[in-house]
């Protein structure tokens, strides 16, 4: 009887000093699962460097997605400069990592356009909307361990079933290039195109153009950019050149941690083609970044 009595004590003792860590682990584990419930130990979200993405966008040819959609006002439009057209951009910037700090940039650009009482050439008045062209940008950017950066690729544009009343029915094919400074605030430099026609009625325009974009911009610590550029586009047929200036100012924001950008400011036509857009005019856009 000794013997069972002593064993049933030893027993007992083992159950009791066995349970004693298991019951302190008990209320810790309950107070880390209520800490991972409340937050608590969740890793610290990676601040978004504002000032970093807004010089991206004053780059055309940053590693970065971007998504901007633009409107433009312009007056003075047709034969008797009389109407006014309203242009709205989509044009999503794309970039493909090469490896080596090489990248290759894709920009589609697809133009909404719609005219009011624009007077064509045989004194007749149009009011309508479509779709002007739809254009196909490129560079390879190569990594140049330089505050210098340039990009050269393919270039195209294809009216995309345009009428001729919101600009030429031909498509058009041709190279694409881009140098530019990034200098502590300070980003500018030229853009520029040169397209051929390859075909399509020469009767509403052609696409034999040569096309420069020379920019500045600024970007401040609070993130705002001022910008400036001329869109010089020179075509070789009519011999003229439309040549907007544009100056503005750009905000970008951080909205439930998504980047965005808004940008504003007036225009003026240093020159433009016969029927083209004349005098002063005005452009918004809106941004959206796509962080990797």
């Amino acid at each position: 009887m000794n013997s069972i009595f002593k064993i049933a004590a030893i027993v007992s003792a083992t159950s009791i000093c066995a349970s004693l860590p298991f019951a302190q682990e008990i209320p810790a584990r309950a107070g880390t699962i209520a800490a991972e419930n409340s937050g608590a130990l969740a890793a610290p979200k990676k601040e978004v460097d504002k000032v970093d993405i807004a010089k991206k966008l004053a780059n055309p040819i940053a590693n970065m997605i971007s998504v901007p959609l633009q409107y433009q006002f312009s007056r003075g439009v047709g034969k008797n400069q009389g109407g006014s057209e309203q242009t709205l951009l989509f044009q999503p910037v794309a970039p493909f990592d090469l490896g080596g700090g090489d990248t290759f940039i894709v920009r589609p650009i697809v133009a909404g356009v719609r005219e009011v009482s624009v007077q064509n050439a045989a004194g007749q008045s149009f009011s309508g909307y479509g779709i002007a062209s739809v254009t196909l940008e490129s560079f390879y950017a190569p990594n140049t361990n330089s505050s210098w950066i340039w990009g050269v690729g393919p270039y195209a544009v294809s009216p995309s079933g345009n009428s001729g009343k919101f600009g030429s029915q031909q498509t058009g094919a041709g190279v694409t290039g881009v140098v530019l400074n990034r200098d502590g605030a300070w980003t500018y430099g030229l853009l520029g195109y040169q397209s051929w026609s390859v075909g399509g009625n020469p009767t509403f325009g052609t696409q034999n153009n040569l096309y420069g974009q020379p920019f500045l911009a600024y970007t401040t610590k609070d993130a705002w950019t001022y910008s400036a550029n001329m869109e010089a586009q020179y075509n070789y047929d009519a011999r003229r050149t439309s040549n907007p200036l544009y100056v503005g100012a750009s905000k970008l924001a951080i909205l439930d941690g998504i980047p965005f950008s808004f940008s504003a400011g007036p225009m003026y036509y240093v020159s433009n083609t016969p029927g083209g857009p004349s005098g002063w005019g005005a452009r918004a856009t809106a941004t959206l970044v796509i962080l990797k």
